[in-house]
């Protein structure tokens, strides 16, 4: 008996020894060289107009990429979970597409196709729209990465749930879209709330397909990651670690809603069962 708790506690140690230095060191130690000159440098570092611009760019392009990724989302959600259709598998394998390729490679392949010398890179020149190099591009890569997060976050519920309320309204007259706003949204609001934070999270701290597509344009299109990135490399220190301490944030404000949204869904469920045992 004492060999097993012996064995429990040091599996307990290692555990958190890992989570600390992998994730909580880190963590701190962005915060700690932000601020290590004193909050007066900290936030002039976060309000010059580069800064300003990164962080406005990267809240642009998340404005423009979530509520298509909303649309997208629930209409992919809707159609995997209550359809059967040939084809669904493979539908519902591709949403695992863009977490299988790495961004990198996702913004090299929007280049290859919107590019000076892709598919449609001479149309678009000839027509003078610029779509690389600028928030378009940043846009389009942006969504490539994030649009699966919100279905995924739906598929379970409403695949748990089922379509019998739907069914129901269906029987006694509600129109699609009543049926959609009355039935089908209430049932998966907690879990839609859920996928856009992670959807928002996600576009906001992408780097590696933004970093093809964007051209490192000073003021015009460098997102947060870009910019610390850049502010780094030029050893402007106070610059990069006050971005990244905003990344940081984003990142911890994130997990705290996750969490309270799995209490709410947890009492609720609660609530339910406890309802559920009275009758």
């Amino acid at each position: 008996m004492e060999s097993k708790t012996w064995q429990k506690w040091a599996l307990i140690g290692i555990a958190l020894s890992l989570f600390f230095i992998v994730l909580l060191l880190p963590l701190f130690t962005v915060f700690y060289y932000a601020l290590e000159q004193g909050f007066r440098l900290f936030f002039e570092a976060l309000t010059n107009e580069e800064a300003l611009a990164a962080i406005w760019l990267t809240i642009k392009v998340a404005l423009i990429v979530l509520p298509i990724n909303v649309f997208i989302g629930v209409v992919m959600a809707w159609t995997i979970a209550y359809f059967d259709f040939k084809g669904k598998s493979f539908l519902t394998a591709l949403l695992d597409l863009p977490f299988s390729i790495s961004p990198v490679v996702v913004g090299l392949m929007f280049l290859l196709i919107f590019g000076m010398d892709g598919l449609f890179g001479t149309w678009l020149s000839e027509h003078n729209i610029r779509f690389m190099f600028a928030t378009p591009s940043i846009v389009i890569v942006t969504l490539f990465v994030t649009f699966p997060l919100i279905a995924k976050s739906l598929i379970p519920t409403l695949s748990t749930q089922g379509n019998s309320e739907e069914q129901a309204a269906l029987i006694l007259g509600a129109s699609t879209w009543q049926i959609f706003w009355k039935v089908t949204l209430p049932k998966m609001k907690w879990a839609l709330i859920y996928g856009i934070i992670l959807s928002n999270a996600r576009a906001m701290g992408e780097f590696g397909a933004v970093s093809v597509v964007s051209g490192h344009i000073r003021g015009l299109t460098n997102t947060i990651p870009l910019f610390v990135e850049i502010s780094y490399n030029e050893y402007q220190f106070i610059a990069a670690f006050a971005c990244a301490s905003l990344l940081a944030l984003i990142a911890v404000g994130t997990l705290g809603l996750q969490n309270i949204i799995n209490l709410i869904q947890r009492k609720k469920l609660e609530k339910s069962l406890q309802r559920t045992a009275q009758q």
